[in-house]
């Protein structure tokens, strides 16, 4: 094979607070040689969650953190461009834990083979990847939603949410997302069918759930934590569940605030639940087909928000954290 000139983001230090662009390295290597059974990747997209900051500390977790030196890990989509793995062959699309950087070498256990057009591989990082069955299992399995009932989203314009808050409308639910700015919101109303959106950035949350769910609320689906959290807390209904999904305000802080009215679960007899999408990898091809399902007959829809270069990777990043995005976050490599 042909040697291969690697361009890679390195985690050189642990960050306290929101990380600064020396959090990471670019570094370079070279790949000239391949054994059997691995195939190199030529990375076309890379996934950008929220979940990134916290792989970064070193604590317990559901994932190892990533180690010191270590390519910073990230979801991908790639094209194999080397195989000396008789389950591969060169030319095929496959998803996988690829990190930060142009190319990958790995063996089968870490990919799997996609079959997609070019054009549609992004949304293999969104609503038909790990994105998609986020929120698939956690509205469908964790927070088991009933027809009829009021579901409330936070971070509704988001990758997770507006996809968790669409299966609940498919389903039967009352959908009511909350969101950062004028533009998303209308976006999570007019574009994904919620019922309703609140304006976090520009009116009290407390007062505008009173207003969107009189009747209370059944299942609070947060990705957010710290205030958002406490207010929806308070119209919980009985045997409400609260399914924390993630806690995006937290992430970045020195010092975690948790819930200020966990009594509300008590006196609802209301569960608060986490859930990790890991959990459910055995049944992943059962929900990518009826999410394909789902979007060929034009009930669910999702928003690719993709830029473009590894030298860009930092300014991207900030915008899991600035809300200055919509949809899923990718980079182009």
């Amino acid at each position: 094979m042909k040697p291969l000139k690697n361009k890679l983001i390195r985690l050189v230090k642990r960050p306290v607070g929101f990380p600064s662009q020396d959090t990471w390295e670019y570094d370079f290597e070279t790949i000239d040689e391949l054994c059997d059974g691995e195939i190199i990747i030529q990375n076309l997209y890379i996934s950008l969650d929220p979940a990134m900051r916290g792989w970064m500390n070193e604590v317990k977790s559901y994932i190892k953190p990533i180690e010191i030196g270590d390519v910073m890990r990230a979801g991908s989509i790639g094209k194999i461009i080397y195989s000396k793995n008789k389950l591969f062959k060169e030319g095929d699309f496959v998803s996988g834990w690829g990190g930060v950087q142009k190319y990958c070498r790995t063996n089968s256990k870490s990919v799997i083979k996609i079959k997609a057009e070019i054009n549609d591989l992004p949304k293999h990082l969104g609503s038909l990847g790990m994105t998609g069955m986020t929120a698939y299992f956690g509205i469908l399995e964790v927070a088991k939603i009933r027809q009829g009932e009021t579901v409330l989203v936070s971070a509704a314009a988001g990758s997770v949410g507006s996809i968790a808050g669409q299966i609940a409308k498919i389903k039967g639910c009352k959908v009511i997302g909350i969101a950062g700015g004028k533009g998303k919101c209308d976006y999570v109303k007019n574009e994904l069918g919620f019922d309703g959106c609140i304006d976090y950035k520009n009116e009290s949350v407390t007062r505008s759930i009173r207003r969107e769910c009189p009747e209370g609320i059944d299942v609070f689906f947060d990705n957010v934590g710290g205030t958002i959290l406490d207010s929806a807390l308070i119209f919980i209904n009985r045997n409400a569940r609260v399914v924390v999904c993630g806690a995006i305000s937290q992430y970045n802080s020195t010092s975690i605030v948790g819930p200020k009215n966990y009594l509300s679960l008590l006196v609802n007899r209301a569960q608060m639940i986490g859930m990790v999408v890991f959990d459910f990898k055995e049944r992943y091809q059962h929900a990518y087909e009826e999410i394909i399902r789902w979007t060929e007959s034009g009930k669910l829809k999702s928003k690719e928000d993709i830029y473009f270069g590894l030298d860009n990777f930092y300014n991207v990043f900030q915008k899991l954290f600035n809300g200055n995005k919509q949809g899923k976050l990718i980079l182009k490599v």
